[in-house]
């Protein structure tokens, strides 16, 4: 089998996974495989966890997750699965947009497939999404304490009892700096006397 053959049945096999068969035609149950027909906005409430209400997700994690204990996970394993039932439930909203001619019934077996098929690369979605947020957000944090910092520093150096600190302590540094340079100069005019070895060694 030659490589564009095997790539080709590997691409066969994802869109399989992604779509089903209904009435003829093909559902795509990836959602990102609709980006075309998204406008930004769409898009951004798609691919950013958090735009559904908490009450939505917490009501249907038993219709995604049935088999969990939700009770015994811990917060972040919660937050991964929230996020994973946020993205089912947009997805199932963007196919009944894109296909309005699906029944009640289809819209199951839709369901079904993407509970069964899906469920595991929108858990590494969202884990994704949540690390990228998390170095957004550690990156805003540090740009800011960087601006405070600096903020601080100018507003203190804009300041009138400033001015009155600073002018001393810079005319002492002025003076050691040529107290130092001319004590170094009055040395270099007069070196020391150093007699020849032959002359100081005892005979």
């Amino acid at each position: 089998m030659t490589a564009a053959q095997e790539q080709n049945q590997q691409l066969q096999r994802r869109l399989q996974q992604d779509s089903i068969q209904l009435a003829g035609k093909t559902i795509y149950i990836n959602p990102f495989l609709y980006w075309r027909r998204f406008d930004s906005n769409t898009d951004r409430w798609l691919r950013e966890p958090g735009q559904l209400t908490e009450e939505q997700i917490r009501q249907n994690r038993s219709r995604f997750y049935p088999e969990l204990a939700w009770d015994l996970l811990d917060d972040e394993a919660r937050q991964v699965k929230d996020g994973a039932v946020e993205m089912f439930l947009k997805s199932l909203e963007l196919i009944s947009t894109f296909h309005p001619e699906l029944s009640s019934g289809q819209l199951l077996e839709v369901e079904r497939k993407m509970a069964i098929t899906k469920k595991r690369s929108f858990e590494r979605w969202v884990e994704k999404s949540f690390r990228r947020r998390s170095k957004l957000e550690n990156r805003e944090r540090r740009r800011f304490a960087r601006d405070r910092f600096l903020r601080g520093w100018s507003e203190w150096l804009a300041q009138e009892t400033t001015h009155q600190a600073i002018v001393p302590i810079l005319a002492l540094l002025v003076l050691s700096a040529v107290t130092g340079w001319s004590l170094g100069a009055r040395q270099a005019a007069c070196p020391t006397l150093v007699l020849p070895s032959e002359q100081t060694g005892i005979r």
